[in-house]
């Protein structure tokens, strides 16, 4: 994106002021009508909203709650020694993972199974129905944590189900949990149990266990975890949460799920205001990376996913340069600046863009070519390159994967893309209507633009302007004889904070 002039629409010229400090958090990352669809965040608080996640993500998620583990432990070696089952009164307040620490007992203890009875379920006409089990099982009653409308006849005769179960056959390696999350129901969940002669079935250690989740010390490493897992790597920056933020809301939050709420609250925080700055276009900001020293390794290295979407933490840690001092001044505006604009840095090597050059450019930039003594003989291979290539991979609406790095480039290529480098040095347009033209004719694009204006009071021009699938997408060309992992940070982090400013997502 070249800067035209930074002027006004009512002709008096400006100059950027600093970013603010007032904090703006990005909201409901709307998803776009694409293959694959522009990725949504997804911050849940209730261990339901994880149990689709599978196991690999679980184990890279759950922390273990060793106390309560080990008084699991406890019931399960009593109830070997007592050959039948037993039962547990959890108390817990909500939001402190009771649900999360149950269902996932089974990560951190071998062959335990957990088993859920729901709500909306007879427990004695569930418990009749449930077989014996040779590993060691637990049965969690849920949906009936508080006292709500369910009668103390209907509870009675839960707890008679439950005692019932656990003293027969099918019931003897099972360990029936009830889950509470108020005094009054776990006492009167305690006076049943024992007017029904069920109190020898707690165990030694009393009848209600306790559950306090993991300590507030770990809230934000556990919120990390969960980001990451569930968003293809995202990090907290990426909801506009700062180190700091996220050590102040420890204070606001009892349980980790109230931290987890705060932290999507974050996110979804002044969701009108972003929609209505985005109403005229969504804006999407790709930055494509040339240079003749094969940088797809420090590309790699400042993305994540298979769709290369931006780190901003990566990016913020890979260079010092004076843009990367002032956006760190507001961290909140920066790590949602790469959702917002959907950034993602892509890669072209050396002889799919001489083959680009070649197949496509223009009169121009073949004039350009030939004075430099470069070959404008037409590449065969060009359409074929151009596919492969990371960024026909994304339009393509398919995944990087694992790349293969094939031979290293000879004298004859770098020597003409030398020559390439320096025409877009002082004529990068004929250089970026070969790649727009290129990806027009292999229908990868509906058409494209070059050096058009982002139509905002400050004035720039994006590189390449293109449309796919109806949708727009603005492309930055970053050329260079050869680059580096900090000079490619200091660009896209530099073409983030301008179009941020121009479009309002950051205030001048």
């Amino acid at each position: 994106m070249r800067q035209r002039r930074p002027a006004r629409r009512d002709g008096r010229t400006s100059k950027p002021a600093p970013y603010p400090p007032h904090p703006l958090r990005y909201s409901d990352i709307v998803a776009i009508d694409q293959n694959p669809p522009r990725e949504d965040l997804y911050v849940p608080d209730r261990f339901e909203g994880l149990r689709d996640a599978g196991s690999g993500a679980l184990r890279s998620i759950i922390t273990p709650v060793q106390h309560s583990l080990a008084s699991i432990d406890k019931r399960f070696t009593e109830m070997r020694a007592a050959r039948r089952g037993a039962l547990m009164i959890l108390r817990g307040e909500t939001g402190a993972g009771k649900s999360t620490f149950l269902d996932t007992v089974g990560l951190f203890r071998r062959e335990v199974v957990t088993e859920r009875i729901a709500s909306d379920q007879n427990i004695a006409d569930t418990l009749s129905n449930r077989g014996q089990s040779d590993a060691p099982r637990i049965i969690v009653l849920e949906g009936r944590e508080a006292l709500g409308t369910d009668s103390r006849a209907s509870l009675e005769a839960g707890m008679h189900a439950v005692n019932a179960f656990i003293r027969s056959d099918s019931g003897r390696n099972t360990l029936v949990v009830w889950p509470t999350n108020t005094d009054p129901l776990t006492d009167l969940l305690v006076e049943i149990a024992r007017s029904l002669g069920a109190e020898a079935l707690f165990g030694v250690g009393g009848a209600v266990e306790r559950f306090a989740g993991p300590p507030k010390s770990e809230f934000v490493a556990i919120a990390e975890r969960t980001i990451a897992a569930l968003n293809d790597g995202a990090s907290l920056a990426a909801l506009g949460i700062s180190e700091e933020h996220a050590r102040g809301m420890i204070d606001q939050a009892g349980t980790i799920g109230r931290y987890l709420a705060l932290a999507r609250e974050a996110l979804t925080r002044n969701n009108t205001h972003i929609h209505q700055l985005l109403a005229a276009e969504q804006f999407r900001l790709w930055t494509v990376v040339i240079a003749g020293n094969d940088p797809e390794g420090d590309v790699a290295a400042l993305t994540r996913s298979g769709y290369a979407y931006v780190d901003i933490d990566r990016l913020m840690t890979a260079t010092g340069a004076n843009i990367v001092k002032e956006l760190k001044r507001y961290p909140d505006q920066l790590g949602i600046l790469g959702t917002v604009l959907d950034a993602r840095i892509l890669y072209i090597d050396m002889v799919t863009i001489l083959a680009v050059a070649r197949e496509y450019g223009d009169d121009e930039l073949h004039t350009l070519m030939r004075a430099e003594n470069m070959s404008t003989q037409r590449d065969q291979k060009a359409a074929e390159r151009v596919r492969a290539s990371d960024l026909g991979l994304v339009l393509s609406g398919e995944s990087l994967g694992t790349r293969k790095r094939g031979s290293k480039p000879g004298g004859g290529t770098q020597q003409a893309f030398a020559g390439l480098a320096r025409i877009a040095r002082t004529n990068d347009g004929a250089c970026n209507r070969a790649v727009g033209r290129a990806l027009l004719s292999l229908g990868l694009v509906e058409k494209f633009e070059t050096e058009k204006d982002l139509g905002t009071d400050l004035r720039f021009a994006s590189d390449l302007a293109c449309v796919r699938a109806g949708e727009p997408i603005r492309i930055e060309i970053m050329w260079r004889n050869t680059t580096s992992r900090a000079e490619i940070a200091n660009y896209v982090l530099t073409k983030l904070g301008n179009y941020s400013r121009a479009i309002g997502l950051l205030e001048v």
